[in-house]
């Protein structure tokens, strides 16, 4: 079993919704990486729905949020409505009541996220977090990369590197027993009878 993290950040988002999970996968997990690894060296960035054929994905899920250093959520409406992305909040803000990390004596949290769509309708505790607004640069297509706006979410993804990095050393050490919440499962599909 590892005895240290082995992801700087893991990037969570309502992989039901294809427009947020192509913007992650094309524009913004690749850009933090590698800004990350500008001020880092060599990071972990985790990213659902990046795993191998015949992984056990909540197996997979809970294995990279127990080892990772920081959540970052890419809020929208629906991701406040799905069970996994939730858990995945959940996980980490019971990890930082655990260790005293985002309270009176340590504000700074594990929990850092970025809106990508309407933030009016978020939650009361999504509410309580300093965001970076994105809403400018939400598109997932390639030919957002030759947009004028590109250079700005350049820059703006930059500083936000640059703030994780700087947060990373004040991570927790990894302790085997921070809480990975998953959701409860449902009543187990009743495969309709054959007609004959």
């Amino acid at each position: 079993m590892a005895r240290v993290y082995e992801y700087d950040v893991f990037i969570s988002f309502d992989r039901k919704a294809a427009h947020v999970a192509e913007w992650v996968a094309r524009h913004f997990a690749p850009m933090l990486k590698r800004y990350l690894q500008d001020n880092l060296g060599d990071v972990g960035v985790f990213t659902p729905g990046a795993g191998r054929t015949g992984d056990r994905w909540p197996l997979r899920l809970r294995h990279a949020l127990l080892r990772t250093r920081l959540l970052i959520p890419v809020c929208t409406p629906n991701y406040f409505r799905d069970e996994w992305c939730g858990a995945e909040w959940d996980s980490m803000a019971e990890r930082e009541r655990t260790t005293g990390m985002a309270s009176r004596e340590i504000p700074n949290g594990l929990i850092h996220p970025v809106i990508f769509g309407d933030s009016a309708t978020y939650p009361p505790h999504a509410h309580e977090r300093t965001m970076v607004d994105f809403r400018e640069y939400a598109y997932g297509s390639a030919f957002f990369e030759a947009s004028a706006d590109y250079l700005d979410f350049e820059r703006l993804l930059r500083r936000f590197a640059t703030t994780l990095a700087e947060l990373r050393d004040e991570v927790p050490p990894w302790r085997p027993d921070f809480p990975v919440l998953t959701p409860m499962p449902g009543e187990p599909l009743v495969p309709a009878l054959p007609v004959l």
